[in-house]
């Protein structure tokens, strides 16, 4: 089986590499934005017609929500102008098309887990962008997955995580939004599912194509999430003591965005179709030193 990963230096795609340089089944051709730019359509076409890839899995993203709201063009570009290349170069060549979406599709003012064929309603230029690309990319490439998934954390990158485990070096207490909800997803539970789902279609003529919902359980609230962090930091010894969490509501912590106040995604189907169960967060947190450097 043969990949092609964009966005190889994102959380999801360090993920998606390391866990493939194990693999001697597969040949994978890893790419960040210095080596491809995924916005310049005759770039990936050359690119993607050269390796002839069984599957691209799209990892790229501009996931700046705040920025986003100034740099439109810009969110647009990579989130839809640059998945809409890779899907007609995937088509052309015969190729799955697999792109990462977000819970920042939907409004977040639903009682209840999302399911897949909830109506949409993004907030903020992100989650319209995305949704942009969601819709490019089935458009253009019939063979497609959509993995729409939410709150990542790795040991890579900025995310939720490392900031908590950062400032609670210097801070005493914490006020964390208490009225937002959702799943904490690992990336590498991410990448290990689009190489499950990349070698159900490639190798066994799997053809359940279209959107799915992937992310962690159990929800919670980021304050929820911050303390169960610290809890596990103490306990492992990666803090000496751990601060004080003080819920706040989000419109205590204004922000150019609006963020969704529900982002719980229902993950049966994704479950039904290819037996991939939802990320364990709490499991992933069992080692917080790896998160720590």
């Amino acid at each position: 089986m043969k990949l092609l990963i964009t966005g190889s230096f994102g959380q999801v795609g360090r993920c998606l590499v390391k866990q493939l340089s194990t693999m001697n089944d597969v040949e994978f051709l890893p790419l960040d934005r210095d080596e491809l730019d995924i916005t310049n359509a005759n770039q990936v076409l050359d690119l993607v017609t050269s390796f002839k890839p069984d599957a691209i899995i799209n990892a790229a993203a501009h996931t700046a929500v705040d920025r986003a709201e100034e740099e439109v063009e810009l969110s647009y570009a990579i989130n839809c102008d640059g998945p809409t290349n890779l899907a007609k170069a995937a088509n052309k060549v015969g190729a799955v098309m697999l792109h990462i979406s977000t819970d920042y599709v939907f409004a977040g003012n639903k009682d209840g887990e999302y399911v897949e064929t909830d109506e949409t309603g993004p907030q903020g230029v992100y989650g319209k962008s995305k949704l942009a690309g969601e819709i490019a990319v089935s458009e253009a490439c019939p063979r497609h997955i959509i993995l729409r998934t939410a709150w990542v954390f790795s040991e890579y990158g900025n995310n939720f995580l490392k900031s908590m485990l950062r400032l609670a070096e210097s801070r005493d207490e914490l006020g964390i939004v208490a009225d937002q909800f959702g799943g904490p997803t690992y990336a590498d539970d991410i990448a290990n599912a689009l190489i499950q789902i990349s070698k159900a279609i490639v190798k066994d003529n799997h053809t359940g194509y279209g959107v799915y919902h992937f992310s962690g359980m159990p929800h919670v609230s980021w304050s929820d999430f911050a303390k169960t962090i610290f809890d596990e930091a103490k306990q492992q010894g990666v803090l000496g003591k751990k601060p004080t969490v003080n819920p706040i509501a989000t419109s205590d912590y204004p922000t150019p965005a609006k963020r969704p106040a529900n982002s719980k995604l229902n993950c049966e189907k994704i479950q039904n179709q290819f037996g991939i169960a939802p990320s364990n967060w709490q499991t992933a947190l069992k080692n917080l030193r790896k998160y720590a450097n």
